[in-house]
């Protein structure tokens, strides 16, 4: 089956295999959330990003294998609603950007920068620290040896814009800036983005609207 990123609460996961990484995606809980478990293809070791509702499907999904780690993208509530679920059964080591840390519920054991690396079994994604909709937000960059690159935004972008910054024009205009330089100006138009809620899209798919983002503000 060909990847789409479309799925629903409820459903199953769809899982985009590329040659060294298996990604499989769910949507939970009340706000369609994305949950994202990365399987390292050569070891079996797997990341989990965003335990963000229903412990038990993120927990099935998982499977016996567990995961090494959780990251999570940013502070808000509908991300991490199971997280301390999956941590207990899992033992995960737990990820977050260093200014959200404080506000998820759940010790963060690595605190990320922008720039910092975390790994998968022998595949590496590159955190960007991109601010605006919270304080550390944090998105992953899957640099794909023999393709193009893939991008987990969080909250941070998505089809058709970047993410909520509240009507707040110096949150928004640190938002499409870090958005605009760390994302669009750093990788090419292939890029896939998996964003925290709804579908996938890419770059190319969104570049051609980032002056029209800007100009309305949100």
């Amino acid at each position: 089956m060909t990847y789409s990123g479309a799925v629903k609460v409820g459903g199953p996961a769809d899982v985009h295999e590329l040659p060294d990484l298996m990604i499989s995606k769910v949507a939970v809980g009340p706000m369609d959330n994305n949950a994202y478990l990365l399987r390292c293809r050569a070891t079996g070791e797997q990341l989990l990003i965003d335990a963000a509702n229903d412990a038990e499907t993120l927990l099935t999904l998982i499977g016996d294998d567990g995961i090494a780690s959780v990251v999570t993208t940013h502070q808000h509530g509908d991300h991490w609603q199971a997280l301390a679920a999956v941590v207990g059964a899992t033992r995960a080591r737990t990820y977050a950007g260093r200014e959200d840390a404080t506000g998820i519920p759940v010790p963060t054991d690595v605190l990320v920068d922008d720039g910092d690396t975390i790994t998968v079994g022998r595949v590496t994604l590159t955190a960007r620290h991109l601010v605006g909709h919270t304080p550390g937000s944090i998105a992953l960059v899957y640099d794909d040896p023999h393709g193009h690159p893939h991008v987990f935004t969080g909250d941070c972008l998505f089809p058709g814009g970047v993410g909520n910054t509240w009507k707040d024009p110096k949150a928004f205009a640190s938002l499409i800036d870090d958005v605009e330089t760390k994302i669009f100006g750093a990788l090419p138009d292939e890029t896939w983005v998996y964003p925290g809620h709804g579908g996938d899209t890419t770059l190319g798919a969104e570049r051609p609207h980032l002056a029209e983002w800007r100009a309305r503000g949100w």
